[in-house]
């Protein structure tokens, strides 16, 4: 469409874009209004990730709009929430079980204020129980989807890809296990990178993160990440504690570091760390600060998750551990859902056992201090192990954020030109 004068309406977007094998044609995508782009992100991460991604299609897009669900760092990248990233945040099978009818009620809520806003391009980031119902329900109704981190199908329920495959007509992978399975079902799938991966350099300054954290430059210090979430930090909490006491007996002295995601998790890792023996003025809780905690430390003990990768980028020996609800856990097994042997993202990465995994009735305070001191004894060990994490960081070091805007820019060139 062209206005009389033959120039393009205010608010037409110019496309030219540098496609992962190089170069595409420039092309022109005219319209009477600024190209819109709906986005959900399930929970900080995801909000994070929405953030860095909106930044780059608005380089490409100057004056598109962007509404959805998203948190603060979406609302400070120019994002008009119509609800919180936060009111996604749901862990485990029986806590969404709980919170069905609300999450129920949030999804008919956005699907009918985006049919009001009628997007041109739906971005749905991670919490893909949320996501995929939307991308399918607006795609059936002509709007192009993208779906922004692929669920695990490379560790459980591989035919989860067909489905995501019939809700998104772009999928943008952080790992590059990922694309290959999507290709065997005919699915439009990319490796991006993780913006994670990016964001941290390849070589961090302990002593910095020390003097930011008011350690002492030459103490022996371990950082305890229980998790981000109160029913986490409700079942690893305790045996993380005990276990850096048991860590602490055998070297006097040791200084524990234990981030607080907010201001909830930080009232309960206090209660916790007050029944613990841990001596008071060698245990230090956070405001926040993970990754300083963790560039500090000589080791980690965390939860199994996305930190476990944020460990892995700073070059930090860990030791894994996770506990989820007991029916959860049957079930798992008794349907035998799982197809990996390995959880924590490092060591499916390397294809090897780099950290100690201490899941569910194996994450006990003794097995996890004993992992831990092992650490602590074997330097060298540390040292081989930091060559192979910088060797994984480069692989994921991929300008993520860029890359997904460029995909999703080509997605948008391809719907134009058939239409």
């Amino acid at each position: 469409m062209s206005s009389a004068t033959g120039q393009a309406p205010a608010g037409a977007e110019v496309i030219s874009l540098a496609s992962m094998a190089g170069s595409v044609p420039a092309h022109r995508v005219l319209s009477d209004r600024p190209l819109r782009i709906a986005l959900v992100a399930g929970e900080a991460s995801g909000d994070l990730l929405g953030a860095g991604l909106i930044r780059e299609l608005k380089a490409r897009f100057p004056h598109a709009e962007f509404a959805g669900i998203g948190g603060d760092a979406m609302r400070s990248a120019g994002c008009q929430t119509w609800h919180d990233a936060s009111e996604l945040a749901v862990m485990g099978l029986t806590e969404v079980l709980r919170h069905l009818p609300r999450l129920l009620k949030l999804r008919s809520a956005f699907r009918q204020r985006a049919l009001e806003w009628q997007p041109d391009v739906f971005i749905g980031i991670d919490a893909p129980d949320f996501n995929l119902g939307i991308e399918r329900w607006l795609k059936q109704r002509g709007v192009r989807t993208v779906h922004y981190v692929s669920p695990s199908v490379w560790a459980w329920r591989e035919k989860r890809a067909e489905k995501i495959g019939s809700s998104a007509d772009l999928v943008l992978c952080l790992f590059p296990m990922e694309p290959p399975i999507y290709a065997k079902h005919g699915i439009d799938a990319r490796f991006v990178g993780h913006p994670m991966a990016d964001d941290i350099p390849l070589h961090v300054d302990r002593d910095a993160a020390r003097i930011e954290l008011g350690l002492p430059a030459s103490a022996k210090v371990l950082a305890v990440l229980p998790g981000s979430r109160l029913g986490e930090i409700s079942k690893l909490g305790e045996a993380f504690f005990e276990a850096a006491w048991q860590v602490s007996e055998r070297i006097p002295g040791l200084h524990v570091v234990v981030p607080a995601a907010n201001a909830a998790c930080r009232r309960l890792i206090e209660e916790q760390l007050s029944r613990s023996a841990l001596p008071v003025a060698y245990s230090h809780v956070l405001d926040g600060q993970a990754r300083s905690a963790m560039i500090a430390a000589d080791v980690v003990v965390l939860a199994s998750g996305t930190a476990t990768l944020e460990a892995m980028l700073v070059k930090r020996p860990m030791v894994v551990g996770y506990r989820v609800n007991e029916l959860t856990y049957r079930l798992v097994k008794a349907l035998g859902l799982i197809k990996v042997d390995r959880f924590a993202l490092p060591n499916i990465l390397a294809g090897q056992d780099l950290a100690p995994e201490l899941m569910q009735h194996d994450c006990t305070p003794e097995k996890l201090a004993a992992a831990v001191q092992q650490w602590f004894d074997h330097p060298q060990r540390i040292a081989d192990l930091q060559g192979t994490y910088a060797r994984l960081h480069e692989r994921l070091r991929r300008n993520a954020s860029a890359r997904a805007a460029d995909a999703v820019g080509e997605l948008l060139v391809r719907g134009q030109e058939k239409a």
